[in-house]
This record gives structure tokens, sequence and C-alpha cells, in this order.
């Protein structure tokens, strides 16, 4: 095996290391144990809430310790690929040795990206996220842009098998979307996500400018943690009001022949939240009032930390508002604002390619924090 591949395959395993330890993969063993135990309680589903935090707790903690064992595997594996490359003779050797190298490569990767979850130490980073993104300036180009992002995040999510449940989405007149929230399920969605957050501009030539002029276009996103019960948001019946209403679709057509999509108001602070996503009018009020808690939380955190850093112990943790630029015309390039990193392959990004930009955020966060 070539020393510089040895080297790499060395640093790889001194970095799967430092994640093992960080996870603590016994530690995590023992817990898989005795919430296993839980689970087989005949008695644990007589407290439904208490049972859903175990079951996804059991989930959480059994998808971690699979990651890592399966690359320690691979890892381990590596070497093995390269003494069969060097085994093969002629054009075979020469495939043998690429593929190898690609699995390497892709391994590196995947190992990086465990590294970046184990910065993700916040409060509710483990939880799922609520994702609002809403269409800004730019009119009609604008609202196709809110769209375009829609599809950005679920194609990421479906690229990495996590669960996507689409709350409401209002579509604009014309083309594409005035607003939509989703919630993104796995382990860590919202510390991931999180580094999202911001105002994202695209610049293009527009479609809709019978001119073919350029247009800059602006939308908004918004990142929650999914709320749960030990979060003490309690709102008193009186503060919220109720409105039901049919569900609409693309072009104003309707998607439902009966009033189940449901409106919240907070009334004390005039957060609104909508939910129109097919089914039941319970069930929507009831997944509107998740999202109306995740608002109201967050609300709470801002509020606190900006009482922190009036006092003084917080830090000057603005990162801007605009946070990335994708360059449709006159060239074609995709830049992260606060960590410069970029990418010249805008299609690739727009179909769910921003790993890269997910990893560099917060890795930049990590350091703006330290």
């Amino acid at each position: 095996m070539h020393p510089d591949v040895s080297a790499d395959l060395a640093e790889l395993d001194t970095t799967l290391k430092t994640v093992e330890s960080v996870l603590d993969v016994e530690e995590l063993r023992r817990r898989i144990d005795e919430l296993e135990h839980q689970a087989a309680d005949p008695e644990l589903w007589n407290d439904q809430d208490h049972a859903q935090q175990v079951t996804s707790q059991l989930s959480y903690a059994q998808g971690d310790l699979r990651r890592v064992e399966k690359l320690r595997e691979r890892l381990d594996d590596m070497p093995v690929l390269y003494e069969l490359a060097e085994e093969e003779e002629g054009a075979g050797a020469e495939s043998a040795l690429a593929d190898a190298d690609a699995e390497r490569a892709s391994l590196r990767a995947d190992i990086e990206m465990l590294e970046v979850r184990t910065l993700l130490s916040g409060e509710f980073d483990k939880r799922d996220a609520v994702v609002n993104i809403r269409s800004g300036a730019g009119g009609i180009d604008a609202a196709d842009w809110a769209e375009m992002l829609m599809r950005m995040y679920i194609r990421w999510a479906e690229k990495h098998g996590y669960g996507v449940e689409v709350y409401d989405t209002s579509y604009a007149e014309e083309a594409g979307i005035k607003s939509t929230t989703f919630v993104v399920k796995t382990p860590y969605a919202y510390g991931t996500l999180s580094i999202e957050q911001g105002t994202h501009r695209l610049v293009r030539i527009s479609p809709f400018d019978n001119q073919g002029r350029r247009q800059t276009s602006f939308a908004e996103v918004e990142v929650l943690p999914v709320v749960e019960t030990t979060d003490h948001i309690e709102i008193p019946e009186g503060d919220i009001r109720v409105d039901v209403y049919r569900s609409s679709g693309p072009g104003g057509q309707s998607v439902n022949t009966t009033d189940s999509a449901v409106r919240l108001t907070h009334i004390p602070t005039g957060v609104v939240v909508t939910c129109q996503n097919e089914k039941s009018q319970l069930q929507n009020k009831v997944a509107a009032m998740k999202v109306l808690q995740a608002k109201l939380l967050e609300r709470k955190r801002q509020e606190e930390k900006a009482a922190m850093e009036e006092l003084g112990a917080g830090g000057n943790a603005s990162w801007g508002n605009q946070m990335r630029s994708y360059v449709l015309h006159p060239y074609q390039m995709v830049k992260d604002l606060r960590t410069e990193y970029e990418v010249n392959n805008p299609t690739a990004v727009l179909d769910g390619d921003i790993d890269g930009f997910i990893e560099s955020g917060i890795r930049w966060r990590m350091s703006e924090q330290a």
C-alpha cells in the first residue's frame, strides 16, 4: 500500500477514534440496553407521551450506534481493498485501485460529517427541525425562488433518507409559493439545519421577464426545533384564535372539500400559523399547535439571549441576515457570505447537494462561539 494511502487511513482512524470517544460508544450500548428494557415493559404505553419519548430516544441511540459501527467496519476493510487491488493485473488493477480510492474519499466525507455532528451540543440540536420558507423582495421571481429552496431542502433530506412532512404551503398566484412549513425528521435535524437560517439571494435571468433581464430575488429561511412535552411552553386557550377554512392548492384549486385547514393566531404576540396538509381538522390543529409552540419557544430563547447580552453575558453573535448568494448569471456560483465556502455548480446545490455548506457553516459557528 502506498505510504500516502497508509498515512491517510491513519489520519481517518484518529478522527474516527475521536468521534467514538465523544459519542462514548460503550455508554451508548448501555443506554440502548436500558431503553430496550423500558420499551419492552407492557405498562409503558399507559403514559403515551413518556412512551413516545422512550421509543424516540431508542431509535436515535440505535441510529448513532449503527452509524459509527458501520464507519469503523468500512475503515477496517480499506487495507483489504488496497491489497486486492495490488493483486490484480493490467486494466483490472487500475479499476480496482480507482474503486478503492473512491471508497476512501466517500469514507472520509462520511467520517467528517459525523465529526461535525459531534460539534452539535446545543440544548435543542438533537431535535427534528421545523423549516419555514417565505418569499421576499422580487415579486413572482421571489415566489419561484422560495419554491426552489423548498425543493432543495426536501431533496437534501431525501438523499439522506430523512423523513419530511409538509404542514402547509401557500401558493402564489402566478408561480411559486408565498410560504411553506415542513418538518425534517431525523436525529440532529435542528442542529444541522439551523445554520441555514437567514436570507438567501438568487441572481439570474428571469424566466418571467419577456425582455430577458437579470433579476435579484430574496427568500427567508427560518429553522426551529420541534417542541417536546418537556419544554414548558404553556399557551392559555384564551390566547389563541382558531380559524378553519378550506385547503387550497396551486392556482386556487380546492384540495379538500371540507373546512379542514386550520389557522392559529397567538393573540398576545400576533404570531400566525397555518396547517393544511390534507388531513382532518383535528390533525391539522395538532400540527399547527406544534409549529406555534416552536415559534414561541424560539421567541422566548431570543428574548432570554438578548437579556443576557444586555447584561454583558453574551457574545456578539449577530451573523448578518443575508447569508448566501446563488448566482446563475452572468457566471455560475453559490457562495456562503459567512464562511466564504463556494461551489461553481448551482445546479447540484439546488438539487440538494448542500452538505459542504452545512459542514463549513457548523465549523464556522463553533469558531465564532469559541
